[in-house]
């Protein structure tokens, strides 16, 4: 790549932000039109990213990048191949409609430029992802959009249920988010590679590796969270509380694809394997089934939608977990119908709430006439969604029953679960496309007509697109799948798509049993609505609830912690410190090499070991003293043998500063002992004295024998050569210690300074406590007199 297409590829992908902080002051003075402004941005984005179709088609991949943190091997570094180029072109292509849709949907809301300004920063953080070639990149992107997700469903922050569903989202992907990270630690660990595009060229690497297992589980986990699997699959519904706009973006064609994008992009490192092909179609299927029974179950025409959703990225998971190349092309094919016909019946589902005021499906009826350009682009984006000819939602039913039907030994189990989903998917399809605007007219709380443009331009626009990749199926195939396909499989793929099947098959008669099972269905909507609203009753408990139960539980035992360890005795405090303290030094010299061999005994003058003994003298007057004021003169014996010790090996700086620092510590402590209301002895227990004492010895011990273990190494004096070299050329200053106290160590000087004074502050807050004044009664008043202070009356 030239050095310009590197610039504009990275400016593309990097776009959305400065958007971001272009919307809120473009919203101010263009109001609701500044979505036409701004939407030129996506679409910029995205026929940049049509440019390399052609080339990915035939196989090229580029990988732009600049440096970052080059220390680190972290590089602003970008893969670009089929995978990413399709992801790019949803993320763009859906994005420029949206903020269209957001211009309109939020018309006059005060917060519309805030909002404008949130969905960029996702667009933004879902393109790094998608395009993220290196590792640590690629979780700061990924995590970005969990962050940007919870901004955008708690926008509504003043209402409980967005704070709540914002909330959940943030706590169930950020923490599959970490689970990533450190999957993607051990990558590096076990590969000593940090690049996407390295582990791809080599991808049995990981499979060799004695890291596979741990690896695998922790990259599902980051995937299950985010891509809404069983069970953490409650997240996605309850996001539902956010803006349409947000829903049709985020929860549909975008971000809940991010764990399936993850999936597709590590199945080369990591699919084909016992491991991939049992776990991923288990809880795909169980996804599949569980998210089209829960819809079927609702009559909120968003949260059909959504529980339809968690059912798609089932069967998507499921496909890919297949490790067969037609069921992948199925997946690939699906992912694209699935973004374009849930992009437009999401956005359908909003235009009628905004209009109609109401997405209750039971409430509504009769709309065709007041709505018509809506009901056209829902019926047009249903019938893909139903798997029904002219549609791209066609062939891709037809191309997963293929791969499910040849997938080996599961393949009944797989076909099996993938006809009673789809089925049941038509349903919600009839459901979303045809109650609201068949049958009598229903009075709804507004008065309902036709949206402006920019709410009814979106759903058109994707629709047909669904229709159009299916009538040019030969170049959807060529450009688009062919090229996604041989990143999942990482060897070339040739993909023939044809609308009209050749011959009877399987594929075919799955599809016509499925479409009819999902036809009496339908017409049976309310009874089985019923006994699945029953059924659901009686079980009670579920992971939503589970959620909940868990946070009681986090915040209950965070609560217990908090009141042990910072229950406002100062005892506890210092037992919990310098408990840690002991295990922090002890713990790793028993697990590493063990404790250093005692030195031999040093050949002291007789001064020096009058110093030390004079010292031990002083830590037995300190132990045995009766009270708190002797202790505390007894502890400055301490100080002065260290002091006199600082003199005696030459440095009388050192001494000087030690003396001046123990002398006014034993003043400073012994004037606020006798300011503050403490009992003048000790009065804990043996047993509690005794713990503490162990604790003490413990802490002591740690850090002689520390101390020792580094004696007892070479010396390295290159940082003393460096100080002696430097101290004087550099800082003007003869006195090392003094030039490495004041300019090397500048900062940790200023800081030690900051806590002293703060410290003082502390002291003299305590000694300046007071006993409240008396409080009496005054007994000429009659009983309902306020007690005043004496010194008030």
């Amino acid at each position: 790549m030239t050095p310009e297409a590197i610039d504009t590829t990275i400016l593309a992908v990097l776009a959305p932000f400065a958007a971001a902080a272009i919307a809120p002051v473009a919203t101010k003075y263009l109001k609701h039109n500044a979505a036409w402004l701004l939407a030129l941005v996506p679409a910029w984005i995205f026929f940049h990213f049509a440019g390399y179709v052609g080339a990915v088609s035939e196989g090229q991949t580029f990988t732009p990048f600049r440096e970052w943190a080059p220390s680190y091997g972290i590089n602003l570094s970008f893969y670009i191949d089929g995978l990413s180029t399709l992801f790019a072109l949803l993320i763009s292509g859906i994005g420029t409609f949206i903020i269209l849709y957001a211009g309109g949907y939020l018309k006059g809301h005060p917060q519309q430029g805030r909002f404008f300004s949130f969905l960029f920063l996702f667009m933004g953080a879902m393109l790094g992802l998608v395009t993220g070639n290196n590792l640590i990149t690629l979780f700061i992107f990924w995590e970005l959009t969990s962050i940007t997700s919870f901004l955008l469903i708690g926008f509504d922050h003043l209402r409980a249920a967005s704070r709540r569903a914002a909330l959940q989202a943030l706590v169930v992907t950020g923490g599959g988010g970490l689970l990533l990270l450190a999957g993607f630690i051990l990558i590096i660990g076990a590969t000593n590679e940090i690049e996407m595009s390295v582990l791809l060229a080599n991808p049995d690497i990981i499979k060799n590796s004695g890291l596979f297992l741990p690896i695998f589980l922790l990259v599902l986990g980051g995937a299950f969270t985010k891509s809404a699997q069983f069970p953490f699959h409650f997240w996605l519904p309850n996001a539902m509380e956010a803006p349409t706009p947000v829903s049709a973006f985020l929860h549909s064609a975008t971000m809940v694809k991010a764990g399936v994008y993850l999936l597709m992009r590590m199945h080369p490192l990591l699919g084909d394997t016992e491991l991939w092909t049992t776990v991923l179609p288990i809880f795909g299927g169980t996804t599949l089934i569980v998210g089209t029974i829960l819809a079927v179950r609702q009559t909120d025409l968003k949260l059909m939608l959504a529980y339809t959703t968690v059912a798609s990225l089932g069967l998507l998971v499921m496909l890919v977990g297949t490790s067969w190349e037609k069921a992948l092309e199925g997946a690939v094919l699906y992912l694209l119908a699935h973004s374009l016909f849930k992009g437009a019946l999401f956005m359908v589902a909003g235009t009628i709430d905004h209009e109609a005021g109401t997405r209750d499906v039971t409430k509504l009826g009769g709309l065709k006439g007041a709505m018509p350009i809506t009901f056209a682009a829902a019926c047009l984006a249903a019938l893909s969604m139903s798997g029904l000819p002219p549609f791209i939602g066609f062939i891709a039913k037809e191309v997963l029953y293929e791969g499910t039907w040849g997938a080996g030994g599961a393949a009944l189990a797989l076909t099996l679960t993938a006809v009673v989903g789809n089925a049941l998917m038509l349903v919600i399809a009839a459901a979303v496309a045809l109650k609201p605007f068949l049958g009598p007219k229903v009075e709804t709380p507004k008065h309902a007509h036709e949206g402006p443009v920019l709410l009814f331009a979106g759903p058109v626009v994707l629709s047909l697109a669904g229709l159009a990749a299916a009538l040019m199926a030969h170049s959807t195939g060529e450009l688009f799948i062919a090229p996604m396909l041989s990143s999942l499989t990482g060897h070339s793929a040739a993909v023939e798509l044809h609308l009209i099947p050749g011959y009877i098959s399987a594929p075919l008669i799955l599809s016509l049993i499925t479409v009819a099972l999902g036809i009496v269905l339908y017409l049976n909507l309310a009874r089985l609505r019923g006994a699945i609203a029953g059924a659901l009753t009686a079980i009670g408990w579920g992971p939503d609830k589970g959620f909940d139960q868990f946070v009681a539980g986090i915040v209950r035992l965070s609560t217990a912690v908090t009141r042990f360890v910072q229950g406002g005795k100062m005892q506890t405090y210092m037992v919990l410190t310098f408990g840690a303290t002991a295990a922090a030094v002890l713990v790793p010299a028993f697990l590493a090499d063990g404790l250093p061999a005692m030195p031999s005994v040093p050949d002291y003058t007789f001064y020096e070991w009058g110093i030390l003994v004079i010292a031990l003298l002083g830590l037995v007057a300190v132990l045995i003293a009766k009270t708190r004021l002797t202790a505390i003169v007894s502890l400055g014996i301490q100080g002065f043998a260290v002091a006199v010790i600082f003199m005696l090996f030459g440095a009388p700086d050192l001494s000087f500063t030690q003396f001046m620092v123990e002398t006014l510590s034993v003043v400073i402590l012994a004037l606020v002992m006798t300011r503050l209301n403490l009992a003048p002895r000790d009065h804990r227990s043996g047993g509690a004295a005794l713990f503490t004492g162990i604790i003490a010895a413990a802490v002591g011990s740690g850090i002689a024998l520390t101390l020792m273990a580094i004696t007892q190494q070479p010396f390295d004096s290159r940082l003393s050569d460096f100080f002696a070299t430097y101290s004087r050329a550099i800082a003007h200053g003869r006195n090392i210690v003094n030039v490495i106290i004041v300019d090397f160590r500048g900062f940790d000087t200023l800081g030690e300074i900051s806590v002293v004074v703060l410290a003082g502050l502390c002291v003299l807050a305590l000694i300046r406590v007071r006993t409240k004044p008396e409080v009496k009664k005054d007994e000429n008043a009659g009983d309902e007199a306020l007690a005043k202070p004496v010194e008030a009356r």
